[in-house]
């Protein structure tokens, strides 16, 4: 098992170092199916990790920022969590880190997706769902450094079967969309330490917009741009933080991640590594700030 980087400072601090050096918001993204490899690759776990280590080597000097989902790995068993830890240290120390692990659970084992993901792997921050409470996530907001991505309005096409329900609330407000009283919970979760944001996705602009008015102060992970056809203006327009220590992040310490649509472009490529690297230059560009 691999440890903890150790790097120091706040999180949201070394984001906005990085996104300083790179001046774009793009979050480079690892999903490595082995059904969808470039010719060349095997089709099993060392097909997987040699594309993800060719993806994040490429595209590496474009990024702010890399989301690796863990579920590509885990799913080849103990072969693929070691795979992943090499793929951890392959990355630069001062690129941010995200898990894609989407956990979330009661507090007991809540602390032990804390002990794996931050302690073992050695992540700088983690996506979560908040679907059982402050109390599944309060474990990943206690390790110094580290940050939560709280699943709030996501970038799938079921997404609105219930984040969209109105529902109602203790102060008497009237009844608001389900994913708004997630991004208001997450803000007062939050309450101004710089330990959580939201993952908010492109596909659903006006909720996009709606969720950054709910939270000024929150970091957003905003996938689905590429391939899902998000609305990228709409990302560039309502994605930035206003407000607190996210706000004075550079950039406003949005990551828009792109996964498929730089994997994709090695698929027919002469030279994978170069059309990988070109990729991720056309969204960093894209993604300026």
């Amino acid at each position: 098992m691999t440890t903890a980087r150790g790097l120091g400072g706040a999180y949201l601090d070394r984001l906005s170092d990085r996104i300083r050096l790179t001046r774009t918001s793009l979050c480079l993204g690892i999903d490595p199916d082995p059904r969808s490899l470039p010719s060349g690759f095997p089709h099993g776990l060392d097909g997987v990790e040699a594309f993800a280590r060719l993806l994040l080597e490429a595209g590496v000097r474009h990024a702010s920022a890399v989301k690796v989902n863990l579920a590509f790995f885990e799913a080849w068993g103990s072969p693929g969590i070691a795979a992943l830890e090499r793929l951890r240290k392959a990355a630069p120390a001062d690129l941010p880190f995200v898990a894609d692990a989407k956990r979330g659970d009661i507090a007991s084992t809540s602390e032990q997706h804390a002990a794996w993901v931050f302690d073992g792997l050695g992540a700088d921050a983690i996506t979560v769902s908040p679907y059982v409470g402050l109390e599944g996530i309060a474990p990943l907001l206690e390790r110094p450094g580290r940050f939560a991505y709280v699943l709030c309005r996501t970038s799938n096409p079921g997404a609105g079967e219930f984040q969209d329900l109105a529902v109602s609330t203790t102060d008497g407000d009237t009844p608001r969309p389900l994913y708004l009283h997630v991004a208001r919970s997450v803000a007062e979760w939050d309450g101004g330490k710089g330990t959580c944001g939201l993952v908010v996705g492109a596909t659903a602009p006006q909720q996009l917009a709606a969720a950054r008015d709910a939270a000024p102060g929150l970091a957003f992970l905003v996938p689905g741009v590429g391939r899902q056809g998000g609305d990228l203006d709409a990302v560039l327009r309502s994605g930035p933080a206003t407000d607190g220590r996210a706000g004075e992040v550079c950039g406003g310490a949005l990551l828009v991640n792109v996964s498929r649509e730089v994997a994709s472009s090695a698929m027919d490529a002469r030279d994978p590594a170069q059309a990988l690297e070109a990729a991720a230059g056309g969204w960093a560009d894209r993604l300026r700030v």
